[in-house]
């Protein structure tokens, strides 16, 4: 059948604001994709970084289906004109589906499910409506009790979980970024108020996403008692450190950065998440110690109240040395050590006459303990060794008097006399 002149005319016309909106959609992404995606830089940072090279894509895309929404919805189109349209207006919004999707780490199969129910369903409405769709697909199912479940119900479900977990994932990591720009927060606050966040937006989104799918939760009532009873005794442990992740960044205790040992586990704290701190030691470790072994166990925090650590020294001297002379050298090393703090003064203390020798030891002063305590220690002895050969200081080392009885074939001296 040859379309009518009329017809060919509404196509033309179709036609021409198709390739305006597309030509609209292209200075868009010159002109407001690039910008928004330097502002999205400078804002949120890496915490969506797979979104910001799709974003001149996205306001190119979407720029073009908004104006072809328009256009369609303005005026009563003819089939052609309306099946031109829809069409384009389909493909472009399904491209800024993929793009925005993808951005955000939705896995492929699920992005291709919904891309493929964007596109089938915009199209449809421009060509006659969803009806048809609709109906084919509600009539393919079963029903279970008081329940239908079709493939209609599966298609929506499906494509309200993608959405909603796309938008959780970008309100989460916007929300992180700022509130860590928070200036009115310290580094605890911040991680306390991105976890209490990220629950919130979870739950608000698996509340609406309940609604918006009608699902009547009263349904779950016979077995809920025994299955939260169940969940209840399984989940123990891990609610439990959920919420001792919770006070132990309440009370600021244990905080990101600080220098904590904990049983044979010494390190600093990289992140306190919601089961387990994570700290990191000095052999490039990662310990993942339970939030609730840091409540209920001896822990070691070198920098709560001060970042300022005292460091311990062991220095034997000879007694036949010049006591004052190998004391000022052990001031002077430590002194020399660039870890070791001016202030407070390193000291040196004379702590016991032992076997071997006088015994000291070399009180230092540190404020960044994450970097080690044994490399200063190490240090200071390196420099007090060459320091003490210069100064014709020697090492001591033990040394025995040994009282002869007897000689083998000797006459045995006399009792108490010494050989």
């Amino acid at each position: 059948m040859v379309p009518a002149r009329a017809d060919l005319i509404e196509l033309g016309v179709a036609g021409a604001l198709i390739l305006a909106a597309l030509a609209a959609g292209v200075t868009a992404q010159r002109m407001v994709g690039t910008r928004v995606a330097r502002w999205w830089r400078d804002k949120v940072g890496a915490h969506v970084e797979g979104l910001r090279p799709r974003l001149p894509s996205i306001v190119r895309h979407g720029t073009a289906a908004l104006l072809l929404a328009i256009v369609l919805t303005v005026h009563p189109w003819g089939l052609l004109a309306a099946a031109a349209i829809g069409f384009t207006l389909a493909c472009a919004s399904t491209l800024t589906a993929h793009q925005l999707m993808r951005g955000v780490g939705i896995p492929r199969l699920a992005a291709y499910v919904v891309e493929v129910v964007v596109f089938t369903a915009l199209f449809s409405r421009a060509v006659g409506g969803l009806e048809p769709i609709t109906s084919t697909l509600d009539a393919i199912g079963v029903t279970v009790g008081r329940r239908r479940l079709s493939l209609l119900a599966l298609v929506e479900a499906l494509v309200t979980a993608v959405v909603l977990m796309a938008a959780v994932r970008v309100a989460n990591r916007t929300t992180a970024h700022t509130i860590a720009h928070a200036r009115a927060l310290d580094a605890t606050q911040k991680v306390l108020a991105q976890k209490i966040a990220g629950i919130g937006v979870v739950v608000f989104a698996f509340l609406f996403g309940i609604d918006l799918l009608g699902i009547d939760l009263t349904a779950f009532a016979v077995f809920s008692g025994a299955f939260g009873l169940a969940v209840g005794f399984g989940m123990q442990k891990t609610i439990g450190n959920l919420i001792a992740g919770i006070i132990l960044l309440m009370d600021r205790s244990i905080k990101p950065g600080d220098v904590i040992a904990v049983g044979t586990s010494f390190g600093w704290v990289n992140k306190i998440g919601v089961r387990a701190v994570s700290v990191l030691t000095r052999d490039g470790k990662e310990h993942l110690i339970p939030n609730e072994d840091l409540m209920t166990r001896e822990v070691e925090n070198w920098s709560y109240s001060d970042r300022n650590v005292r460091v311990r020294i062991t220095v034997r001297v000879p007694y036949d040395c010049d006591l004052q002379a190998a004391q000022a050298l052990m001031l002077r090393a430590a002194r020399e050590s660039p870890r070791v703090l001016d202030s407070p003064k390193p000291n040196v203390w004379l702590t016991a006459f032992g076997t071997d020798g006088a015994e000291h030891e070399i009180l230092a002063w540190i404020s960044d303990p994450e970097s080690g305590v044994g490399n200063v220690r190490s240090d200071v002895l390196n420099r007090l060794w060459l320091m003490f050969r210069e100064a014709g200081i020697g090492m001591p080392f033990a040394q025995r008097d040994i009282y002869v009885r007897s000689w083998p074939g000797a006459a045995s001296p006399a009792p108490g006399s010494e050989a």
